[in-house]
């Protein structure tokens, strides 16, 4: 993909912001790449993100990319399950979801595999995602087993 083609999306309600969780969903990142700016009210994620808008059946179609993932208008920030004091573990981003308070201010809770949860609290819904650069193959591609229980039928 050349640079016109990188993507660049911008959320300001729950619907665009759903948009975004599925473009980062399976994301991989190091817990040194989340940074909080308090005194800029912004909070910051460098990402590895899976290209979803691109992926195919074939194998050579995988790739990630670097990415950003970027919310301002932040009043605080908490995470659960989340050791900051270990820059170099992994994680995967699992999803974004929104939950309003006193709108249109409300909690961004960004999911990880494993249970880990960072929360952050917004006046509003304002979020960025750009790819960074060129995207580079991989042969891994994100699955997920879904434990349901069969649907009987009469």
């Amino acid at each position: 993909m050349n640079a016109p083609d990188r993507l660049k999306l911008q959320a300001i309600d729950e619907e665009d912001l759903a948009v975004l969780s599925a473009h980062v969903q399976d994301a991989i990142l190091k817990v040194g790449d989340i940074t909080y700016l308090p005194k800029e009210k912004r909070f910051a994620i460098a990402m590895n993100r899976f290209g979803w808008e691109v992926d195919g059946d074939d194998e050579e179609t995988h790739q990630r990319r670097r990415s950003a993932l970027v919310f301002d208008r932040v009043t605080a920030a908490q995470c659960c399950h989340l050791r900051r004091d270990r820059p170099d573990a992994v994680l995967e981003l699992l999803a974004v979801s929104f939950e309003q308070t006193e709108a249109p201010a409300g909690y961004v809770t960004l999911h990880f595999a494993g249970g880990a949860m960072l929360r952050i609290e917004v006046e509003c819904i304002e979020a960025r995602l750009a790819d960074l650069g060129p995207a580079w193959a991989t042969a891994a591609r994100p699955s997920h087993e879904l434990a349901a229980d069969p649907i009987e039928t009469a």
